[in-house]
């Protein structure tokens, strides 16, 4: 089953959103409305909270997760995503916070305390070290990552064609039923 609760914590899916049967979601964790999870994905809210916004996809073989409180961090990192965000595949995200229409290129890295802001592109393999702050606009890339250049047009029209393509085929694969368990 894709979806596990935890210490009395249920994932929330909103509607017409679509986890891949072979994801892993549990927990504290709320996935907003026409979003997508695609297969291999984990996202474990067991010791923080993971939100994730609207129109949001979340490729394959991802692996999003918090920075629990404790003793190092006393209030710990959750995990927050915005609305029209494409996650490329194989991208770690660990306690960060990323705004609105962002994507993050295959592969990289975004780390604890690491604020995105909204209208940002980070380019595929990249690290986003813990605490970096990413402002509206820009291309980054690299490890560390690196601010490259503003944004042009076609990129920023990118992010609304995006998210719309991924709606479109979430709803392909949710009426294939690949969200029910086999």
């Amino acid at each position: 089953m894709a979806i596990r609760s935890f210490q009395q914590h249920t994932p929330k899916v909103g509607p017409r959103a679509f986890v891949d049967r072979s994801a892993v979601v549990l927990g504290d964790v709320e996935i907003g409305e026409d979003s997508s999870v695609w297969p291999l994905t984990v996202i474990r809210g067991d010791m923080h909270r993971i939100r994730i916004g609207a129109r949001t996809s979340v490729q394959d073989g991802s692996v999003l997760h918090i920075t629990h409180a404790g003793p190092f961090n006393p209030d710990g990192f959750p995990l927050i995503i915005g609305d029209e965000v494409t996650i490329g595949h194989k991208v770690m995200l660990h306690g960060c916070t990323l705004g609105n229409r962002i994507l993050v290129g295959m592969g990289s890295t975004i780390m604890d305390g690491a604020i995105v802001e909204d209208e940002v592109i980070i380019g595929a393999g990249s690290l986003v070290p813990p605490g970096k702050r990413l402002v509206s606009g820009y291309l980054y890339m690299g490890s560390p990552v690196k601010q490259a250049r503003l944004l042009n047009d076609k990129e920023h029209a990118f992010f609304a064609y995006s998210a719309s393509n991924y709606v479109k085929l979430k709803d392909q694969h949710l009426a294939e039923g690949y969200d029910q368990p086999e």
